[in-house]
């Protein structure tokens, strides 16, 4: 598979956007270079905000946009969207359901060398409580085109995340994408694994060591954590009785947790999480911390063999 990096293709596509949308604005708290957002400050400077180190400013800035008819997209890295800037996301943007877009780089473990401080496996989980927020995990640059352009087209607050790193290319160009609908990549008998992000590779891989054993696995995409796909899970739970939900987050609050939710009032079946323990992680090479904390495609295949025991 082709690998790409996200934060690229997200630039690209906001360029993009914003030669059809003169409304379209863009914020960043001075890691454009990272987020990449320097490509849309280098076409239109004066559409674009350099606020400073001042991730709080910087959101109740792009809420005063967003409020006087502009479609601000806000950049950094997620922690400092969800944390520092948590509470003006919370009460400035997402309690009035201002039309701000909310675009969190370096997600999950992808900023591995710079340690705890600068990972964030619990992103989702914050966004995911806020009401009116909509929550989208990209899993590929392909789709990180579309989610730009589907967040455009929503009036309401998005958080999406982005991961760092170059990540294989599953999206085609031709493949619809949808807020809120969850898309089917295989189909299997005897488990479904649900992934989000970058595990959506994983969890094909997956899949195919199964297929060695005799295990028919499915592969289900749910790249809308909220509002989550309420009829492909229960769809997928009764088609095999047991699941496996796999993401790159703290498997408590984030993918794992609202797939909990739905089975447990709709279709209870026997499931299993695979993603970050609850534990913060250490500094270091980025796919190597993948493995070290469960997030590779043996502990997906191995998830899989564990809970079709319990079925």
């Amino acid at each position: 598979m082709q690998s790409l990096t996200m934060r690229e293709a997200y630039a690209q596509a906001l360029v993009a956007l914003g030669e059809r949308n003169p409304n379209v604005v863009v914020l960043d708290a001075d890691v454009s270079k990272s987020t990449r957002s320097t490509l849309f400050a280098e076409r239109f400077p004066e559409r674009f905000f350099n606020v400073g180190i001042a991730e709080g400013n910087m959101m109740n800035i792009a809420g005063g946009l967003a409020a006087s008819g502009k479609i601000p997209f806000v950049n950094t890295f997620s922690f400092l969207l969800t944390l520092r800037a948590g509470e003006q996301l919370r009460t400035g943007v997402a309690y009035p359901r201002l039309n701000v877009k909310v675009a969190g780089a370096y997600c999950g473990l992808s900023d591995s060398f710079d340690g705890p401080t600068h990972q964030d496996p619990m992103d989702i989980a914050v966004t995911r409580a806020m009401p009116n927020m909509v929550v989208i995990s990209v899993c590929d640059a392909v789709q990180a085109k579309k989610v730009v352009l589907a967040a455009a087209k929503y009036d309401g607050p998005v958080y999406f995340r982005l991961n760092r790193n170059a990540v294989p290319v599953l999206w085609r160009e031709e493949d619809p994408f949808e807020i809120g609908k969850a898309v089917w990549h295989a189909r299997g008998r005897d488990v479904t694994i649900v992934a989000t992000g970058i595990m959506v590779a994983r969890a094909l891989q997956a899949r195919e060591m199964l297929a060695a054993e005799g295990i028919s696995a499915g592969v289900l995409e749910v790249h809308t954590i909220k509002p989550i796909d309420v009829d492909a899970l229960v769809e997928a739970a009764k088609e095999c009785g047991a699941i496996v939900t796999a993401e790159e987050h703290n498997i408590i609050g984030g993918l794992g947790g609202a797939v909990a939710e739905v089975l447990g009032e709709h279709v209870p079946v026997p499931m299993e999480r695979v993603g970050i323990r609850d534990v913060f992680a250490e500094s270091g090479n980025y796919d190597e911390l993948l493995v070290k904390y469960g997030m590779c495609p043996s502990a997906v295949a191995e998830a899989a063999r564990k809970v079709l025991r319990r079925k």
